[in-house]
């Protein structure tokens, strides 16, 4: 497993500033007049004044000056002034055709939750549904800053087709159930196997069993050696709450991570979402994983359900695993803001240590970048505005009276901006949304068509449930 960096502490000079030289014709795209957020060789924060970001062939070229950019050729330009540039939010969990199911299991306890409303519900799931779905959440992703989610869930092939159409990145994994027979990992594998590299590389996949508690250990060994032997991640749910790692205790002898372990699942490049029923006894597991282990921590759900604890964040960084900021599904969680997820992390942290100089805002802006980048898989080319990395940034308006004045531009950044600040969303230099206008999603006919669905999407009188939940 390879170690984080070290968390931002104090303010730093940028050191990635430098471009490529050399290169002939226009740029594709000039952003000027911005503050950039950019990251020193330790992976700590700065901040680059009156800069201009120059894009060609969807990777960032150099970050420079204003007026070093206004020179610049080319395609296309951007006026940023009064905006900050930040690479652009990760939502490293998620289930994204979930939102059709926002505000349907309300109040209610985790059991009830899934066994009285949504697993029937996701027994009348259709591709039609899902498709719907998942064209809703990328809208609402991009207009709040994000461009890449990972997402694990049914019918995965119409998602994989939204992300080709939207121009959104993604981590996409087909769920399955032990109760599915040899069918449900044989799915998954097939579909990662076809869609990897799916919408000109911007979609990755992942093998997705759905937790310890419904997939048995000879799945999750099988699981295990199919990612080892084709180079795949796994991205699961495990100890998402103490009860299932207490009822894990009582019945197999060993927490859900321990599960992990003995099945060779954390000898992979594992994703866990959640995590806040990890033990103290379980980080030396995670810490000898034999592959790339990630934790993708959704606090809003956590508060909703009044689960106790929250994730970890602070011991899994103390022994190299980085942790990622999530949503989770619209269902638990009503929102895919990862903005609001960044300053709960933040504020539920300083109260669970009972430290407030624990998760600073800079901290918090490394997880939402440099660390989110590392859960999914794609630290190496993405949550960076630097030469050569992939041109997946968001533009943030600073000039509304709730984000005057900045005294701590960080602070203002994850305390005082809303995702309503997001004025641009570019993934791969493809602008997706400019000044607050979504360009690759028709948001009134998805709302028309999913409205017209949900009486028989939302159905319970069939008395049919996907899933039995039990822990």
């Amino acid at each position: 497993m390879t170690p984080s960096s070290p968390e931002p502490t104090e303010p730093t000079e940028p050191t990635e500033a430098a471009g490529h030289a050399g290169h002939a014709g226009p740029a594709d795209l000039v952003i000027s007049g911005c503050t950039v957020l950019v990251h020193d060789d330790r992976g700590r924060i700065g901040f680059e004044q009156d800069a201009a970001v120059v894009v060609r062939g969807g990777v960032v070229d150099s970050v420079t000056t204003a007026a070093a950019g206004a020179s610049v050729p080319a395609a296309d330009r951007i006026d940023a002034r009064g905006q900050v540039a930040l690479p652009g939010l990760i939502n490293c969990h998620t289930h994204s055709p979930m939102v059709a199911l926002r505000g349907l299991a309300e109040d209610l306890p985790t059991e009830e939750w899934f066994n009285d409303v949504v697993w029937p519900v996701e027994s009348n799931l259709t591709g039609r549904d899902v498709m719907l779905g998942a064209r809703l959440a990328c809208a609402e992703m991009i207009r709040a800053g994000v461009t890449t989610f990972a997402d694990s869930y049914f019918h995965m092939d119409a998602v994989a087709e939204v992300v080709d159409r939207c121009g959104m990145r993604a981590q996409l994994g087909q769920a399955y159930f032990s109760s599915q027979g040899p069918e449900g990992p044989a799915a998954s594998l097939d579909f990662a196997l076809r869609r990897r590299g799916f919408a000109g590389g911007r979609i990755t996949t992942a093998l997705a069993p759905h937790a310890p508690y419904t997939v048995v250990d000879a799945d999750l060994a099988a699981t295990a050696e199919l990612a080892r032997d084709h180079g795949l991640p796994v991205h699961l749910h495990a100890a998402e709450n103490r009860d299932q790692t207490d009822t894990s205790l009582a019945r197999h002898g060993v927490t859900p991570i321990g599960v992990l372990e003995r099945t060779g699942v954390l000898d992979t490049d594992v994703l866990i979402a959640h995590g806040t029923g990890i033990t103290e006894d379980d980080l030396p597991l995670l810490a000898r994983a034999g592959g790339r282990t990630a934790v993708a921590t959704a606090p809003r759900g956590y508060l909703k359900f009044g689960w106790p604890g929250t994730t970890p964040v602070r011991a899994l960084r103390d022994i190299g695993v980085p942790v990622g900021l999530a949503t989770d599904g619209a269902a638990s969680n009503n929102s895919l803001d990862v903005w609001e997820s960044m300053a709960l992390t933040s504020l539920i942290q300083k109260s669970t240590e009972g430290d407030p100089r624990w998760l600073t805002s800079r901290q918090a802006l490394h997880h939402a970048t440099v660390q989110s980048a590392r859960a999914v898989g794609l630290g190496d080319s993405v949550g960076r505005i630097a030469p050569g990395w992939r041109a997946d940034l968001i533009l943030v308006d600073l000039t509304g009276p709730h984000t005057q004045p900045v005294h701590d531009l960080a602070a203002t950044l994850v305390h005082s901006a809303r995702s309503a600040d997001v004025r641009t969303t570019i993934v791969d230099g493809r602008v997706l949304m400019r000044d607050r206008e979504l360009l690759t999603v028709d948001v009134s006919e998805v709302v028309r068509e999913l409205g017209e669905r949900l009486p028989a999407l939302t159905d319970r009188g069939h008395g049919r449930r996907i899933q039995q939940y039990d822990t």
